[in-house]
């Protein structure tokens, strides 16, 4: 399931390899929430380590994610794992639509963190035309 937020970025880090072939990077947005904005840690993997590299702090992105969590040793790690980025106010821009991580499909919607809608919905249809549709 994917989610989007939108807010200011504060600070990019650089690209970490882990391991023999593991790359990761992380960058952190503010989000406004009310009185007391939130600083939100989200992480870019592999190829997508370079989505980022476009953008600079104190830019207003909306960040496009899926929720990732794992055990390990019995603690539980909660990841944001980004997978598009574009300025805000401009829709689509950095990312992969065909990624098999992302869950796919997922359109505009309100900012903030909400989940992604079905990219298979269904367009009503009004006045005339709704009545010709009718099967009986």
């Amino acid at each position: 399931m994917g989610y989007k937020a939108e807010g200011k970025i504060e600070k990019i880090f650089d690209s970490e390899t882990k391991g023999a072939s593991f790359q990761v990077r992380q960058f952190v947005i503010e989000v406004a929430d009310g009185q007391y904005p939130q600083m939100v840690a989200f992480q870019l993997v592999q190829d997508k380590c370079t989505l980022i590299d476009d953008y600079s702090e104190g830019e207003s992105v909306e960040v496009e994610f899926d929720l990732r969590g794992r055990e390990w040793n019995g603690k539980y790690f909660t990841n944001l794992q980004a997978w598009r980025i574009s300025r805000a106010g401009e829709g689509g821009g950095s990312g992969d639509d065909g990624d098999s991580d992302s869950g796919g499909g997922a359109q505009s919607r309100p900012a903030s963190t909400t989940p992604a809608s079905s990219s298979s919905s269904t367009t009503m249809t009004t006045g005339a035309d709704f009545d010709e549709d009718i099967p009986f």
